[in-house]
């Protein structure tokens, strides 16, 4: 299955990169996000982030379907 991933604020910095598309047999972001957190060496717990899937927050056991848009949204400070 193909997911698109985009990555912002300290994940993109981590990953190198603010998007890709994964090719993967994962079916949830969770699954995806330990995934990704071995792989980039992600420093965010999966606990510190929130999920968005197709633009829509949801919950980390959500079943996604080929070409679904994931972000994992790390904590963010403004000012």
């Amino acid at each position: 299955m193909k997911i698109k991933v985009m990555y912002f604020a300290v994940l993109r910095e981590q990953a190198k990169k603010s998007d890709e598309i994964l090719e993967i047999s994962f079916t949830n972001p969770r699954d995806i996000y330990n995934y990704l957190k071995r792989k980039y060496n992600f420093s965010l717990e999966i606990s510190e982030l929130k999920v968005a899937v197709n633009d829509c927050y949801e919950d980390f056991d959500i079943e996604l379907k080929e070409m679904d848009s994931l972000v994992f949204i790390p904590p963010v400070a403004g000012g």
